[in-house]
């Protein structure tokens, strides 16, 4: 009763107060958004009370890398010093795959400011799902000028900083897009830079065309290989190894590199039971072309099967068909083709981030 009052006092329709509230709403998110923006600068001020060698000494050094979709992201891994921020792995910041946003000096500035006032941005991490790069033109005279991530002894006459539009985890949200471009800005504002941003929607757009082409290409093949009678452990493992397999860390699954790379594994196994089947796995996008990962995965479950008295077979249990493998090499060829198109090669840096 007291708000139908209310609206009959000001003249306001249902639909007026509704769009009212929505408002009101969206002003109190950007409010905790620039209050949450505050609170972690403060506190990288309180930390400014040290000296700025002892303070690069103390931040943290990000770790190995990404942890699969299933594991996770890697916690940070704290070292004895510390001279650049940089994401996780050493990825170059690329725009196919980033939102990027520029921020350019009128005079070069030094990676010491630039990293005092990143430095309130260490939430960001374990906040977002979206992994983030920062990265620096480099001015200095005596260098090539080239990007780089940023040191605390370099010169900078531009600066990078991008957000990972896309993952296996889905397109990047509303909020966290809009957070980090907050970020953006405000960082623009106290180094005094002129700054090209993309919009938001723009950039949201465009994710949501990345995840829909990702997930078209985001294919994995198996081979099965189904045994006429259980193959013991130890016998099995034995053969694995003479093919050139080897035990991953867990115990329960094999790989099978070449020059360092995983091309194909196989499914998680249990080293207690002997094995009835085994399936061999091929992460389409993350292998480069020239490899050849699927005609050597299907040799290779040939050669397994004729060792231990096997076939191959689908997943219905049906033996394996010649026209069936015609048919994956054909959609192998399109799914190459279009991976090339997009400018993401299998196997590539970027399809690696992509695809995680």
């Amino acid at each position: 009763m007291y708000v139908e009052q209310i609206m009959t006092m000001l003249g306001l329709s249902d639909l007026q107060l509704a769009l009212a509230v929505i408002g009101l709403l969206i002003l109190i998110s950007v409010a905790v958004i620039n209050i949450k923006y505050s609170r972690a600068r403060r506190k990288a001020k309180e930390l400014s009370e040290y000296s700025l060698d002892d303070r690069f000494a103390r931040e943290p050094s990000f770790g190995h890398g990404f942890a699969d979709g299933d594991a996770g992201r890697a916690e940070p891994s704290f070292g004895e010093t510390i001279t650049t921020i940089s994401a996780p792995e050493k990825f170059a910041i690329d725009p196919r795959i980033d939102c990027v946003i520029t921020l350019r000096f009128d005079e070069a500035i030094s990676g010491a400011e630039i990293l005092e006032e990143i430095h309130a941005w260490t939430d960001l991490e374990a906040q977002s799902t979206a992994r983030w790069m920062c990265e620096g033109l480099n001015a200095d005279i005596d260098a090539a000028e080239d990007w780089e991530e940023i040191k605390a002894e370099g010169s900078y006459s531009e600066l990078q900083l991008a957000i990972q539009l896309a993952s296996r985890k889905g397109p990047i949200g509303v909020l966290e897009l809009s957070d980090f471009c907050s970020r953006a800005q405000a960082l623009a504002e106290t180094l005094g830079s002129q700054i090209d941003m993309p919009s938001v929607s723009t950039m949201l757009d465009s994710a949501k065309e990345l995840d829909v082409m990702a997930a078209e290409s985001d294919i994995q093949l198996s081979i099965n290989v189904l045994f006429d009678e259980p193959c013991p452990w130890g016998n099995f493992d034995a053969l694995m190894r003479q093919r050139g397999f080897k035990l991953a860390r867990n115990g329960r699954q094999y790989e099978y590199q070449s020059k360092g790379l995983v091309l194909f594994n196989s499914s998680d196994l249990d080293p207690n039971k002997s094995v009835t089947q085994v399936t061999l796995l091929l992460e389409v996008p993350l292998v480069p072309q020239e490899e050849r990962a699927f005609e050597r995965m299907l040799a290779e479950g040939v050669e397994i099967a004729q060792a231990a008295h096997g076939r191959l077979v689908d997943d219905n249990g049906i033996n394996l068909s010649e026209a069936a493998v015609i048919s994956i090499r054909q959609h192998l060829d399109i799914l190459y083709a279009n991976l090339e198109k997009s400018g993401i090669p299998a196997g590539s840096s970027t399809a690696s981030r992509l695809f995680s």
